[in-house]
């Protein structure tokens, strides 16, 4: 418990250096696909062409080339011997299982790669796909994570902004893939226009409430071009302020569990790319105000992770008309 005070949240990179006794660096993989949302609908109103992919190369590009060229760069500037191949952009599941496996074997193949991630959506996941990532992690001893979208449990902020599945979804996803022994990430969006600060609780206490080891917090940018721009550009949604994004932060953290890994407080896009992105301000800027604001109010990650395994008996008061 001291350890936990004393950090003010468990850092991504404190962890990677637990794991893996060193630093550890991911290798972001662009591959030539979409997500089911784009070809059933326009997809989510916040998603531009890019996808999510802004740092990643062309998609072109064999995996095991967008590999070596990235540990080539990352090893000569950053000294790194570790890396992660990091299957980043769109959904990375939705494809045929065959071609799906083709691709993660070839990441696997490679020397100095400890992990593949694999980002996806919670409706694009399967025992198929599991499987296959099971083999992969028993052949080479090569460790699996699977990064969700959720964005927020608010279900009814998920179909404003069309993201073409529920809670139920997700939900069933972590469970699925926690049958497998496979690390789970979640990403957030903390400023989604539609939801208020009880919406950031209860999207922290869900996540504690599953097998979930990591979550990557988002603030939200608005790509050009996407449905969402125009609708911030003609007035019709409000996005929040620093400030109010700040306290969000503080409540999402507060009430995570002190266990849960943190890889991300503040979303990082290129401001060529985006129409409004963390309102000006650098994001290790607002993650310095963030820390103080902590610091201040000696805060730490999981200072209110008091809700769960009957908390209401925990407090005491009456058991069965008995006060104790």
């Amino acid at each position: 418990m001291e350890e936990k005070m004393n950090r003010i949240y468990y850092s991504y990179s404190e962890y990677l250096v637990r794991k893996y006794g060193a630093k550890v660096y991911k290798l972001p993989i662009n591959l030539p696909i979409t997500c089911p949302n784009r070809i059933e609908s326009s997809g989510c109103t916040f998603c531009s062409e890019k996808g999510t992919g802004f740092e990643a190369q062309e998609n072109t590009k064999s995996v095991s080339s967008q590999i070596l060229e990235n540990m080539e760069y990352i090893s000569k500037r950053y000294k790194a011997k570790k890396f992660i191949a990091y299957f980043q952009n769109y959904t990375n599941t939705f494809m045929p299982v065959d071609l799906f496996e083709k691709y993660m074997y070839e990441a696997a193949l490679l020397e100095n790669i400890v992990e593949i991630a694999v980002s996806t959506r919670p409706d694009c996941i399967n025992d198929e796909y599991l499987s296959v990532l099971r083999n992969i992690e028993r052949k080479y001893h090569i460790e699996i994570s699977i990064e969700l979208g959720l964005q927020t449990v608010n279900y009814h902020t998920l179909d404003k902004i069309n993201r073409g599945h529920g809670l139920a979804e997700y939900i069933d996803a972590v469970l699925k893939i926690s049958q497998y022994g496979f690390e789970i990430c979640t990403h957030v969006i903390l400023n989604l226009p539609y939801d208020n600060n009880r919406d950031v609780l209860e999207t922290a206490k869900i996540i504690s409430a599953l097998p979930v080891h990591a979550v990557k917090i988002h603030s939200l940018y608005i790509p050009k071009d996407t449905v969402m721009c125009t609708a911030y550009e003609a007035g019709k949604i409000t996005l929040c302020t620093k400030d109010e994004y700040l306290e969000k932060l503080i409540i999402f953290i507060e009430h995570l569990r002190p266990e849960i890994v943190v890889e991300r407080l503040f979303s990082r896009i290129p401001e060529q790319d985006s129409e409004f992105s963390n309102w000006n301000t650098s994001w290790w800027k607002l993650k310095d105000e963030f820390v103080a604001l902590m610091k201040n109010k000696n805060s730490y990650q999981g200072i209110a992770f008091d809700y769960l395994n009957g908390a209401a008996l925990a407090r005491g008061g009456y058991c069965f008309g008995i006060k104790k």
